[in-house]
């Protein structure tokens, strides 16, 4: 049934909301032809000065590699004809891991949406990390070493679902710009044929690495498995190593034979020992079982466990480390003290969210205990409140932080998946840091070099967002974006407001629509003219009992998209914001993807858009005030944002990987008619 009160419609009049119209098409044009002019002397300096400093450090190696953004594997008809329903299929539990596709609820009503090859290829991210094609999900093993950081990835190299998994292998000298190296480890042993599953490294004090996963057996019983590279003196790490011993772990009595998965980055302790951690349940509740090692090949198990919740099921991906609660700066996974504290994290099999908990760590007992229960493992914070799960840390030695990696898997249709050859993407690597203000959170924060991606900057400052209206964001293009906002409400409202007893959540109000004295009010990403297609991301304001506020922190994909056979939902949760802080947010718009962060990155959510008609250059961005009380005062600096190098690795290529001469043309010039096709539209 069609919403009979749509939000922001495209008829100003439909609504007693004010819409601003852009400028008319003289001073629109006008515009367009001095930021054009600006941005082609700009890039046409930027050119000249870039092809010399390839020419210089590629030399004559002239080999071209396909741009990550070209279409690959699609349909070669311009629309499918498909089945009548999508009939949903489960992947992964049977084999004993979440599942690992895109349940729509039961079957889509009607024919599936036409997708076209224009409208899939749009989708595929610029500067997020995902193969050349097929299927990806957890993130594996991430470390930095010998000037490399290195980022393995469950895999399917046969296909654009779940299954046949192996390990993908990519490195990069900045997180950002990636080539891709051969296959890490396949399913050719009996412990793991049937899926080489998620693991993590640990580096030794000799510098050298241990590689520790869980495989599945050739009866699907899930054991850990140690391997290693085959060359420490090779930084690429293009070769590894089985330990010939394998399994070094298998389920020990009294737990599930599929229950028993994703060991940690191994810890030191203060009896010369190495410590670890592995995900499990007893019934429903959901524990981590700590194990003890000197060599990584014989183990003693510790009485109980790290950390145990009732009612939270099976824990995936389980994550364990010390933060400073007087620094900024990362710790080593091994490092504890008074002036640390230690954060849990697990991946509920049952929900397929990322939770964790601050809370102290007795190395001597190998237990841990949350600082507030209420918010304990599985029933209190989120990492993220969208798409995002499996997610993994490590300690990057290199500039003394720890980066955060998390799987961002699809919203579409299993079918959509096939058509365009891939699924999932995974998310800017972001720095972790201990909340010092609020004592009870995490704080994240997209690592600093994606800033190496931005290009021309928009500023607007103080424009005033009265309520119910919407203001046009002039932009070159909103496909490619990192935006930061700042917004103030009215304070004489905030004084005068009547206050509620309202019960607000994010996921069961009505998303941007949802109107409220004091909200919601943010932004419109990916929408097109007509706002047809929009995806507000937005605080919602209440004044609750004794003059108190709380703030919560949404996105909404309820109309994103036209297409029916995509997830369409309000997500989000309450975000702490303390006396004198403004409202802030930061938003990375990559074509299918959208990651805000909330407050400095206390609350974040993840988003899958796949629009039909906001994409290219038809997409856009707005700014929205759907407060009945109060306006909004916002300011913005918008930047455009180039794409990322993401391509295979070749032997010949020189050490610090420059990009070689005919890729960097194809990418400028493909770059460059872009921008005038946008300019020119």
């Amino acid at each position: 049934m069609a919403d009979p009160r749509p939000f922001l419609p495209s008829d100003p009049d439909a609504l007693p909301y004010t819409y601003t119209p852009l400028p008319n098409p003289d001073e629109a044009s006008e515009i367009r032809k001095r930021q054009f002019k600006e941005l082609l002397a700009v890039f046409s300096g930027l050119l000249m000065l870039s092809l010399l400093v390839v020419i210089i450090s590629s030399g004559n190696n002239s080999d071209s590699h396909a741009n990550k953004n070209e279409p690959v594997f699609l349909a070669k008809e311009l629309y499918t004809t498909r089945p009548a329903k999508l009939r949903p299929v489960s992947r992964g539990i049977a084999a004993g891991v979440s599942e690992k596709s895109n349940r729509l609820a039961d079957a889509v009503d009607g024919p599936a949406f036409p997708w076209n090859n224009s409208m899939l290829s749009w989708q595929r991210t610029a500067f997020h990390f995902q193969p050349e094609k097929n299927w990806m999900n957890d993130p594996n093993g991430p470390l930095f070493y010998k000037g490399w950081y290195h980022f393995f990835y469950q895999w399917n190299p046969n296909g654009a679902v779940w299954g046949d998994i192996v390990w993908g292998h990519a490195v990069s000298k900045d997180l950002i710009h990636w080539l891709h190296l051969p296959l890490a480890m396949v399913a050719d042993q009996w412990y793991d044929i049937n899926g080489v599953w998620t693991g993590s490294a640990t580096i030794l004090p000799d510098g050298k690495i241990v590689m520790l996963y869980t495989g599945s057996t050739n009866e699907s019983v899930q054991v850990q498995n140690l391997a290693y590279p085959a060359d420490h003196n090779d930084p690429l790490l293009t070769k590894w190593v089985k330990y010939s011993g394998n399994p070094i772990l298998v389920p020990p009595p009294g737990i599930g034979y599929k229950d028993f998965r994703d060991p940690t980055t191994a810890w030191y302790t203060s009896q010369g020992k190495w410590r670890i951690t592995i995900g499990s349940k007893l019934n429903k509740t959901g524990i981590s079982l700590v194990y003890d090692t000197k060599d990584f090949k014989t183990y003693e198990q510790l009485n109980g466990v790290l950390h145990a919740v009732p009612g939270t099921g099976m824990w995936e991906c389980v994550d364990f480390y010390p933060v400073s609660k007087t620094s900024d700066k990362g710790l080593d996974t091994s490092v504890n003290g008074p002036d640390v504290k230690h954060v849990v994290k697990a991946s509920l099999d049952d929900d397929r969210n990322d939770y964790y908990s601050l809370g102290s760590y007795e190395e001597k007992t190998g237990k841990w205990v949350p600082d507030n229960q209420k918010i304990d493992v599985g029933i209190g914070i989120r990492y993220d409140y969208g798409i995002f799960y499996a997610s993994k840390t490590f300690y990057d030695q290199n500039k003394e932080r720890r980066v955060l990696w998390g799987w961002i898997g699809e919203s579409d249709s299993e079918n959509a998946d096939m058509q365009k050859g891939w699924a999932s993407v995974q998310g800017i690597p972001r720095t972790v840091v201990f909340d010092k203000k609020t004592g009870s959170n995490l704080l994240q924060w997209p690592v600093e070099e994606v800033e190496k991606l931005r290009l021309s900057i928009t500023d607007f400052d103080k424009v005033e967002v009265k309520a119910g209206s919407v203001l046009p964001l002039q932009v070159v293009t909103a496909t490619q974006l990192d935006i930061v906002a700042e917004f103030e409400l009215d304070k004489k409202v905030l004084e005068s407001v009547a206050e509620s007893n309202e019960v607000f959540s994010c996921n069961t109000s009505a998303g941007g629509s949802h109107r409220g004295a004091l909200g919601p009010f943010g932004l419109l990403v990916l929408a097109d003219e007509t706002l047809s297609e929009q995806t507000p991301v937005y605080f919602y304001v209440a004044k609750g009992p004794g003059g108190n506020f709380d703030t919560f922190f949404c996105a909404d994909q309820t109309r994103s998209s036209v297409a029916n056979d995509v997830k369409k939902k309000v997500t989000g949760s309450y975000v702490p914001v303390l006396k004198d802080e403004k409202l802030s947010v930061r938003i990375l718009v990559d074509h299918s993807i959208v990651e805000s962060f909330a407050q400095g990155g206390r609350t974040t959510i993840t988003t899958r858009v796949y629009p039909t008609k906001a994409i290219y250059g038809a997409a856009r961005l707005f700014l929205f005030n759907n407060a009945t009380e109060t306006s909004v005062t916002a300011s913005l600096k918008v930047w455009q944002m180039n794409s990322a190098f993401i391509r295979p690795y070749h032997p010949d290529e020189t050490s610090n990987a420059s990009l070689n001469f005919v890729t960097y043309i194809k990418f400028i010039v493909t770059f460059f008619i872009f921008l005038t096709l946008s300019f020119l539209r």
